[in-house]
């Protein structure tokens, strides 16, 4: 059996600039004295004229970057997530959303995964944040592949973008040639006729790893990368509901606000299933290493093994 080969999602971030910035030269990136960090120093290094560091200072980086978009440039303003989504909202609302300008926001380090840092470091509020802003679209990558592929579709889509990456190296699971991304389009990764399982970001492989264990016991799970929180995949979760009648969805952030609520607000209007939202359950993460804090918070495979298994008594 190969080696499963595991990438940060923020290193295909770091990747996928580089690349973009070779084809397109209106593409500026923006970063607040966090470089070797969300990796836009892979970028700097390749196109160190085209790269601003704005110093500890998210909230002028986010109005710089709306500065820059108004002269028809293409900016991608980087930062963790914390910081780019919660300190600088105001300026992502009002100087980026709000006239609708062409920024992407590239948010690293986003959820428990962070690891060491704490809980205040660990931002599993911003896709809740990001949702509340009109016209926002929200990607959240599974994996290096599908990060690389989000830079560039957000680069080719006009309008402010929030791209969500993490720290922790997981699993590559959409190196196949028959991969295309799509903004707004789900991915079915697992046919299934038990339970559907919807997951986005770092959860993704970690339900891939549930459905076959559930397999074993003879359920078979239907699995769905939604990497597009804004504008969701409608179309694809209201077949899912009608095909096995039963939703789990499972997301690195709160469970308030973020995938599991942006899927029941389809549901509710559209085609009524039972639903369990698997996530940060209304609390504060905590400091550790970042693979015990996944399971701890019940986002590994065995843990949402179990969590679907009880659900579907």
């Amino acid at each position: 059996m190969s080696e499963v080969i595991k990438k940060a999602t923020r290193e295909g971030y770091g990747d996928g600039l580089a690349e973009a910035g070779k084809e397109y030269d209106n593409l500026i990136v923006l970063d607040a004295d966090l470089a070797e960090a969300t990796k836009t120093n892979v970028f700097k290094k390749a196109f160190p004229d085209r790269h601003i560091d704005c110093g500890i200072a998210e909230s002028n980086m986010m109005g710089v970057a709306a500065g820059l978009a108004a002269t028809g440039k293409v900016p991608f303003a980087s930062s963790f997530a914390m910081f780019s989504a919660g300190r600088a909202f105001e300026q992502v609302r009002n100087s980026i959303g709000y006239p609708h300008l062409n920024v992407k926001i590239g948010a690293t380090h986003a959820g428990i995964s962070v690891g060491e840092d704490g809980a205040t470091h660990q931002c599993n509020e911003d896709i809740a944040l990001m949702r509340t802003i009109p016209g926002m679209v929200i990607i959240n990558p599974s994996d290096y592949v599908e990060a690389k592929a989000a830079v560039k579709a957000a680069y080719e889509y006009y309008g402010p973008c929030y791209l969500r990456f993490g720290r922790l190296a997981v699993p590559v699971i959409n190196d196949r040639d028959d991969y295309k991304f799509e903004i707004g389009k789900a991915v079915t990764l697992r046919e299934g006729n038990d339970v559907t399982i919807i997951a986005t970001g770092l959860t993704v492989s970690t339900s891939l790893e549930a459905a076959k264990l559930l397999a074993k016991d003879g359920i078979e799970a239907k699995v769905i990368n939604m990497h597009t929180i804004k504008p969701i995949d409608a179309d694809a979760i209201i077949e899912a509901a009608k095909a096995t009648g039963k939703i789990v969805t499972v997301e690195e952030h709160s469970v308030i606000g973020g995938l599991g609520s942006a899927v029941c607000d389809v549901l509710a209007e559209n085609y009524p299933v039972k639903v369990k939202k698997i996530g940060v359950n209304d609390r504060y993460g905590e400091s550790g290493p970042a693979v015990e804090l996944v399971k701890k918070y019940g986002l590994d495979g065995e843990s949402i093994y179990n969590t679907v298994k009880e659900f579907l008594k």
